[in-house]
């Protein structure tokens, strides 16, 4: 008999991976717009958020979260991390005892500090709680062109099933039992991946691309190691593989934010021409705090901060980094 995933979130990469999961499992989707579910169960198409894609024709949209969730045996959360509490609050009741969530959000709680799955574990007891993360961009993946993915929850048994129910053609799924490192990778690398469109937007070129990427790694991985993740876990999909996604395409929206800095839109107007969340913009001030609280170095991720939120510029930011002292290459710092 087939699993029934509940996947909760009609965006981009929510859409893409209920899509992959309707080849393996009974899939429905949740989506908050009405117009979105028609679309879904009509035309098996989402065009605003995956233009000219079709979705598998068996995937059911839903406007309901209970009818999403209650006969679930898996729940996956595609929101952005900001509202993850409150649309978990929601569905709570409706959720069957010991269902796994996976989440899919790269982000952490501005007003907690809190990962994802720290928020499924303190709201949801009892439910093992993992992410699927990587150098995931939706479109791509979408179109079937290859790419990998990890699965990190800390019971390797349920890990190893839910293998199966994400792994799709050329799309392929690894386990790894270090959940804070993975989740960590995931939302640290986007404000690098700002960094990295403010370089290419303002022109400054491959080699600063390269610089930006390599010391960036070394500084999430800083961090993630003082809050608890383990150091290879940041050389593998979900950390170097991820940042380097990130930080090289025009179609992540992290990038995007910081290419359009770097040709000289402010914040907001950019923010207000997307379509969909760059986590690394409120991820930014979580991690300035989180810098503090372990006593980490984040040189990078504290001049993209002020960018913004304090009314520097693209210049300042490279500046900024000018003025660092220059120490001996070493790992992980």
């Amino acid at each position: 008999m087939k699993l029934k995933v509940g996947l909760l979130g009609g965006g981009s990469w929510g859409t893409t991976v209920a899509s992959l999961t309707a080849k393996n499992a009974e899939t429905i989707i949740w989506a908050r717009n009405p117009k979105t579910v028609d679309e879904i169960n009509t035309h098996h198409t989402n065009q605003k958020y995956l233009p000219n894609a079709k979705l598998t024709p068996s995937l059911v949209a839903s406007n309901s979260i209970k009818e999403t969730v209650e006969t679930a045996d898996v729940i996956v959360l595609g929101i952005p991390s900001q509202n993850m509490r409150k649309v978990l609050e929601i569905a709570k009741p409706h959720i069957r005892p010991w269902v796994p969530i996976i989440n899919l959000a790269k982000g952490l709680e501005i007003s907690t500090k809190m990962r994802m799955t720290e928020i499924i574990e303190e709201l949801m007891p009892g439910h093992p709680a993992g992410v699927l993360t990587g150098p995931n961009l939706a479109k791509e993946i979408h179109f079937g062109n290859a790419a990998a993915a990890v699965i990190a929850m800390v019971d390797k048994t349920i890990a190893s099933k839910l293998q199966t129910v994400f792994s799709s053609g050329l799309f392929r799924v690894y386990t790894n039992t270090d959940v804070i490192g993975c989740e960590l990778g995931g939302a640290l690398k986007n404000i690098i991946a700002i960094a990295s469109g403010m370089g290419d937007g303002a022109n400054a070129g491959d080699n600063t691309r390269a610089a930006i990427i390599t010391r960036g790694l070394a500084e999430l991985t800083r961090l993630g190691i003082a809050m608890g993740g383990k150091q290879r876990t940041f050389s593998g999909l979900a950390g170097m593989g991820d940042l380097v996604a990130t930080c090289s395409s025009s179609k992540s929206r992290n990038h995007h934010v910081g290419f359009q800095l770097g040709r000289g839109k402010s914040l907001e107007q950019i923010i207000d021409e997307m379509n969909e969340v760059a986590e690394g913009v409120k991820t930014a001030k979580v991690v300035m705090q989180l810098a503090k609280d372990y006593n980490v170095d984040m040189p990078i991720s504290e001049e993209i901060y002020k960018v913004l939120y304090e009314g520097n510029t693209v210049n300042d930011a490279f500046k900024g980094l000018l003025r660092y002292e220059v120490g001996s290459e070493k790992e992980p710092g």
